[in-house]
C-alpha cells in the first residue's frame, strides 16, 4: 500500500470475507463429520438391532407385529448410551468400519484414560461443544484420540474374539430371524411340496405353446425392442451433460459442491424407485391411450438416474495426468474437456449405454405387466385370461430376445474394453 513500508499493513483474514468464512465452516463442519461418523454409525447399528430383535421377539414368542417395546425415547437414550460406553471402553463397530481406534500418546489406553474420554463425551461430544475446536475438546482434555487404526505385526484377532465381529453376526441373525418371519409361514412351505400340481398346466403350456399368435406377439416384440432404444437413447442425451454435474472431481467449492449433492440426491430418489412403480405413474399422467409411450418415459427417468451414476463413477476415475498436462500449455477449460477427459470416456460411455440398452430390453417387458406396452402387456392379458398356451408361446419369444440381446450386447461391449 503506497505510504507504508513493505510488510506493515497484514493482508485481510480470509474468515472476514464471504467465500473465506463459508470455506471454514465447511471445514470445520467436514472435520465435524469425521469425528461424528463412527458414533452415528453405532447409533444407527444399535438401533437397527434394537429393532429387528424387538420384532423377532414379538413374532415367534408373542405371536404378535411389534417393533418398539419400549417408548421411544428409551430405544433412544439406549443406543445413544450404549454406542459411547462402547467406543469408550472397546472397540466399535463404527470405529472399525472406518478404520479408526482410540490411541495414546503414552502407548495403550488406560483404564482412566478410558473413563474420562466417556465422561467428557458426554459433556462435549453430545452437545457439540467439544468440536468447536480441532482435536476436539473431549479427545484433548482425555489425552485420548480417534486417531486411524496403526497397522500391526501380530496376527489378527479372530472375529469371534471382537465386539464388532460379535455384534455383526448377532445382526445378521435377527436380520435372517426376522426376514423369514415377515416372509415365510409353515403353510405356504408345506404347499410348495404339496401343491405342485396346480401349476402342471402351466407347464404344459411351455411344451405345447399356441404358434398361431406368433405373428401378432412378434410386432408387439418389435414395439418392446424400439420402446427400449428411445428410451436410452433420450436418456443419453441427458445423462452425459448431467454427469459432469454429478462427478466429485469436477464439481468443487461453495457452487460446485451443493449442485453436485442435488444431482446426485435427484438421481439416487429416481433410481429407487422401480420402474414399474413409474410406468403406473406415467399410465395416469399421459393416460392408457399410448401406453407404449409411458412405458418408454418409466425406462427413460430410470434409465437417466442409472446412467448419470455410472457415467460420473467413471468421470471420478480419469487419470490426471493428460488433464494436468494440457493444462499446463495455458489451454482453457473446453480444451482441457476435448483433449484430456472426453478420449478417456467415450469407450466406456459407449459400453454403459449398451449395458442400459439391455436392461431396458428386459424391463421394458416387465413395464408391459401393468399395462406399459408391447410384450408384457400381451403376457399378462393372456395369463388373465387363462390362455395358457397363448403365454407359453409369448414366454418363448421374450426368452429368445432377451437372450438374442444380451449376446449381442456383451459382443459390443467386449470390442469397446
Amino acid at each position: 500500500m503506497t505510504g507504508y513500508p513493505e510488510g506493515f499493513v497484514s493482508p485481510r483474514p480470509a474468515w472476514t470475507t464471504g467465500r473465506g468464512l463459508w470455506e471454514a465452516v465447511a471445514r470445520r463442519a467436514d472435520r465435524a463429520g469425521r469425528y461424528l461418523a463412527p458414533f452415528l454409525l453405532d447409533v444407527a447399528g444399535l438401533a437397527a438391532f434394537w429393532i429387528l430383535a424387538t420384532y423377532t421377539y414379538a413374532w415367534y414368542v408373542l405371536g404378535a407385529t411389534a417393533y418398539l417395546l419400549v417408548p421411544w425415547w428409551v430405544l433412544l437414550l439406549g443406543v445413544v448410551e450404549g454406542a459411547i460406553v462402547w467406543e469408550s471402553f472397546g472397540r466399535s463397530w463404527g470405529q472399525k468400519v472406518v478404520g479408526r481406534e482410540l490411541a495414546s500418546g503414552s502407548g495403550r489406553p488406560t483404564a482412566s484414560e478410558r473413563l474420562r474420554y466417556f465422561v467428557l463425551w458426554h459433556a462435549f461430544g453430545l452437545t457439540g461443544i467439544g468440536f468447536v475446536t480441532v482435536p476436539p475438546l473431549h479427545e484433548r482434555l482425555s489425552g485420548l484420540a480417534l486417531a486411524r487404526e496403526r497397522p500391526s505385526s501380530l496376527a489378527p484377532v479372530p472375529w469371534y474374539r471382537t465386539s464388532a465381529g460379535l455384534f455383526t453376526a448377532a445382526f445378521l441373525g435377527v436380520t435372517m430371524a426376522a426376514a423369514l418371519g415377515v416372509t415365510l409361514t409353515w403353510e405356504s412351505v408345506v404347499r410348495l411340496f404339496t401343491q405342485a400340481g396346480q401349476s402342471l398346466d402351466f407347464w404344459r403350456a411351455l411344451v405345447r405353446p399356441d404358434t398361431s399368435i406368433l405373428l401378432e406377439a412378434g410386432r408387439d416384440m418389435i414395439v418392446t425392442v424400439f420402446m427400449a432404444v428411445l428410451a436410452t437413447l433420450f436418456a443419453v442425451v441427458v445423462a452425459v451433460p448431467l454427469s459432469f454435474l454429478a462427478a466429485r472431481n469436477l464439481m468443487r467449492g461453495p457452487i460446485g459442491r451443493p449442485i453436485y449433492t442435488a444431482v446426485r440426491g435427484a438421481m439416487s430418489i429416481a433410481r429407487s424407485i422401480e420402474p414399474i412403480v413409474w410406468a403406473i405413474i406415467f399410465l395416469v399422467w399421459v393416460t392408457a391411450l399410448r401406453s407404449p409411450f409411458a412405458g418408454i418415459l418409466a425406462l427413460w427417468v430410470h434409465s437417466i438416474a442409472d446412467l448419470v451414476k455410472l457415467y460420473a463413477e467413471r468421470l471420478e476415475a480419469i487419470d490426471q495426468g493428460p488433464i494436468e498436462a494440457i493444462t499446463a500449455t495455458g489451454a482453457g477449460r473446453l480444451s482441457v474437456l476435448r483433449y484430456a477427459i472426453v478420449p478417456q470416456i467415450v469407450n466406456p460411455y459407449i459400453s454403459f449405454t449398451l449395458y442400459r440398452w439391455d436392461i431396458n430390453i428386459r424391463m421394458a417387458t416387465v413395464v408391459g405387466l401393468v399395462g406399459g406396452g408391447g410384450i408384457g402387456q400381451r403376457l399378462i392379458n393372456y395369463i388373465w385370461g387363462v390362455q395358457y398356451r397363448q403365454a407359453g408361446m409369448v414366454m418363448i419369444l421374450i426368452v429368445l430376445l432377451v437372450w438374442a440381446i444380451d449376446y449381442l450386447s456383451a459382443r459390443l461391449r467386449a470390442k469397446l474394453a
